[in-house]
């Protein structure tokens, strides 16, 4: 069998519905894995939302790794982009990389000047996402044909059951798209994302819609 060379870690876990890693967690995960010369990097594609969640600062969540990787036009907002960190050297390398596989663009000043925007400004509001994911989470709960723990539901991110005899999770999603919602099925799941351009309103709207399908 091939060594490992490499720990990846997500925060916030995309399919484990948006749960969190707190800055102690992930440290004790680096220290044991440098201790045996393993490079870890940070998937933290959603990691200002967990940030948020857990009152830790996005610098504390990742600084015990080799490298991170953030997403830009997820929770903050941007329309387009990702960031990577690491070591001088080691981002030199990621650009020749970057090269290689065609990932190199031209004329992106327009684009970094909306991932400045939204690194700067988005994070101030980004617990209007939290709070929206658990309201929905919650109505979700209330609703027969589906079950959900609505008190794990810690950032933007929630997956609930569907329990219904009468109707597949991907007859709901079907049902929901005509409407103008989307929501993602995988088995008998249903997973569902706030953002920065869903409003209270719409979560309201959704819990309706729902409760009238299901």
């Amino acid at each position: 069998a091939c060594p490992t060379g490499l720990i990846c870690l997500e925060n916030s876990h995309n399919l484990a519905g948006g749960t969190v890693m707190t800055a102690t967690h992930c440290a004790e995960i680096c220290d044991r894995a440098h201790e045996i010369g393993i490079p870890v990097h940070l998937d933290g594609a959603r990691i200002f939302n967990a940030s948020v969640a857990l009152g830790e600062s996005v610098a504390e969540l990742s600084k015990n790794c080799d490298s991170v990787q953030f997403c830009l036009s997820k929770g903050l907002g941007a329309p387009v982009g990702s960031m990577l960190l690491g070591t001088k050297d080691f981002i030199e390398e990621a650009r020749v990389w970057r090269k290689r596989l065609g990932g190199g663009m031209r004329q992106v000043g327009v684009l970094a000047a909306a991932g400045l925007i939204a690194l700067t400004e988005t994070p101030k509001i980004l617990h209007r996402d939290n709070e929206n994911a658990k309201r929905l989470a919650e109505g979700v709960a209330n609703l027969k044909g589906v079950s959900i723990d609505a008190e794990k539901v810690a950032t933007n991110i929630l997956i609930f059951d569907v329990t219904s005899e009468n109707i597949s999770a991907s007859e709901i999603c079907a049902r929901l798209k005509e409407q103008g919602i989307l929501a993602s099925a995988f088995g008998n799941s249903i997973r569902m994302v706030t953002h920065y351009d869903v409003s209270r309103e719409d979560i309201e709207k959704t819990l309706q819609i729902l409760s009238s399908i299901i």
